[in-house]
């Protein structure tokens, strides 16, 4: 079990934290990730792994995702490919704001890993 304080993170920023020897991205998303990330909830069945925005997010302005590429296990680069979440440059997998995969050689959306916020402030993993 790690708990995260999450008042250093910045709008936008992907902050890395490690838990069970994995990095966890942890973004802040701006409204403007969240709505690109809404947008696209109606085609969200026809993804190879399919979930809305919501199903992945518990409060809309916090991505929680494990940092490693459902592929062959690299790490994903923050902020990169083609629909600026996150893309793995290993074989090319691409994910979204949500951390779903969009396109690429990988099986399924970065795995989201078990958390509650335990107040405003502090998000618990494990």
């Amino acid at each position: 079990v790690v708990e995260v304080d999450l008042r250093p993170v910045k709008e936008g920023q992907n902050f890395v934290v490690k838990w069970r020897s994995k990095p966890v991205f942890i973004r802040k998303r701006t409204p403007d990730m969240i709505e690109a990330s809404r947008k696209d909830d109606p085609i969200a069945p026809s993804m190879r792994d399919p979930a809305t925005d919501a199903e992945r997010c518990k409060k809309p302005e916090w991505l929680i995702v494990i940092g490693v590429c459902t592929h062959l296990g690299c790490i994903p680069q923050p902020d990169a490919g083609n629909y600026g979440g996150y893309f793995c440059p290993c074989h090319g997998s691409h994910y979204d704001h949500s951390g779903r995969l969009r396109l690429g050689p990988a099986p399924k959306n970065l795995e989201l890993p078990p958390y509650v916020f335990i107040d405003e402030f502090t998000v618990k993993l494990g």
